[in-house]
């Protein structure tokens, strides 16, 4: 029996049973079924050259023709869909484009062909997108990464890439995942947020931001610190615009994901091995490279291994005010797991010996956490003071604390400053900036997001 002459097509029964619409199952089949036709019927080799106007019509003439011969039973409104999104089949991303068009949308979730989440403002909720089956999403993840020039198969079952927008995808297939590819799409708007978004959605409260103003003015280095999502790499973008505009920046990253407010910068980006297992370029290699192009400030999008070593001895040697962003559970952790990435550098060095080089190259630790409901806030700013035989001496100047969630599941609370004035206000005032005596009082500022 053939696909268009049974509407029974529905998920193996060997495998977990999903929730899915038998209507939109039958269409997903009929849109491959059609696909496979169109793409013999297209010359290939010619496509290259081919403007992609005239390329969208020739795409839908052929299937509007495959439709008129073989499926003219289809209703006209499910004829016009079937034409419509099959540019998108043949040359996007198939069931993807539609979330992909979608600005709310920041994360795509594909964990089964007929199971796809989004995350919005923060929450995961389930989508009525589906693939047809798992030959469809797989034909899908390979065309997302052979356009960047990678490869996933058996011999490779996993890859991490960027996408030409800058979204960064994440893909395993069998024998690695288990219940079938599994597709992650983190991605970012057109427009990075700013910092008065971030004062505005009470992720960061106002006199913070000036203190980390005056901070990053003054050539102060501070690590930002945070879970999966928590807003690390956003918060970073949004603070760049206090980088004087007569410095030279250069990024590293292993996926390019900073949009910098910011003029006079370089972009570099890790490379990783090629299918002999070599060409890697890791970003120790380029941190130490950014040292001979005469940067003001160095900023790591996130530090991960041994290049932590040669970031701190930047910091430490004329290039005070770099930045990155670590993952980590609190501020001491995020400090703890800095010493653990300069022991990977294959230099033993005594622990008091790198928590003194950490002291002194970092002045500041901001960490952020993503609450109940998707909200993002700055959790904590501590300053580091000194290093003893039992750890770092660390400062709260201020933080959030959870006393709750509103009707609507979203967590509640109160920004506070502990009355601590950071050492690191004189070399503020040294630099020719003064902030406020009482900005550092002791307080509480209560946050309510309904």
């Amino acid at each position: 029996m053939s696909l268009i002459q049974s509407r029974t097509l529905m998920v193996n029964a060997a495998e977990p049973q999903y929730d899915v619409d038998p209507d939109e199952l039958y269409y997903q089949k009929l849109k491959v079924a059609v696909h496979e036709k169109v793409v013999d019927s297209l010359d290939l080799s010619m496509l290259a050259h081919v403007p992609e106007p005239q390329l969208a019509e020739e795409v839908t003439a052929v299937a509007k023709e495959i439709i008129q011969e073989d499926h003219r039973d289809l209703s006209a409104n499910l004829r016009e869909r079937l034409v419509s999104e099959l540019f998108d089949e043949v040359f996007g991303l198939g069931p993807l484009e539609t979330l992909m068009r979608d600005d709310s949308v920041s994360d795509i979730l594909v964990n089964h062909p007929h199971e796809i989440y989004v995350e919005r403002r923060g929450r995961i909720e389930p989508t009525e997108t589906i693939f047809a089956d798992e030959h469809h999403l797989i034909r899908i993840i390979q065309r997302i990464v052979s356009r960047v020039g990678r490869r996933i198969d058996e011999v490779s079952p996993m890859v991490d890439a960027r996408l030409p927008d800058g979204s960064r995808i994440n893909a395993v297939i069998p024998p690695l995942a288990l219940g079938g590819p599994a597709l992650s799409i983190r991605r970012f708007g057109k427009q990075p947020l700013q910092i008065d978004d971030l004062v505005e959605s009470r992720s960061i409260n106002a006199d913070l931001v000036e203190f980390l103003a005056a901070a990053i003015d003054a050539r102060i280095s501070f690590l930002i610190s945070g879970g999966t999502g928590a807003g690390k790499t956003t918060l970073l973008n949004a603070l760049t615009k206090f980088i004087p505009s007569d410095e030279r920046i250069v990024t590293i990253e292993d996926s390019a994901e900073l949009q910098l407010q910011h003029r006079h910068v370089v972009r570099l980006e890790t490379r990783p091995p090629n299918n002999e297992g070599a060409g890697e370029i890791t970003q120790r290699s380029l941190v130490r490279n950014s040292l001979r192009m005469r940067p003001d400030r160095i900023i790591i999008g996130e530090v991960r291994g041994a290049e932590a070593l040669d970031m701190l001895q930047a910091m430490n040697t004329g290039h005070e005010g770099s930045l990155t962003t670590i993952h980590a559970n609190d501020a001491r952790d995020a400090l703890a797991r800095l010493e653990l990435m300069v022991a990977m550098s294959g230099f033993e060095l005594p622990i008091p010996v790198v928590r003194q080089y950490i002291a002194a190259g970092i002045s500041l630790v901001v960490h952020l956490s993503r609450l109940k409901g998707g909200a993002r806030r700055v959790m904590e700013v501590s300053e580091i003071v000194g290093v003893s035989e039992g750890g770092f001496h660390m400062e709260t100047v201020c933080g959030f604390e959870q006393s709750g969630v509103d009707d609507s599941g979203v967590a509640q609370g109160e920004f506070f400053f502990t009355g601590y004035r950071p050492h690191c206000l004189s070399k503020l005032r040294a630099a020719g900036l003064r902030l406020p005596d009482e900005m550092f009082d002791k307080r509480r500022i209560p946050v309510r997001t309904s």
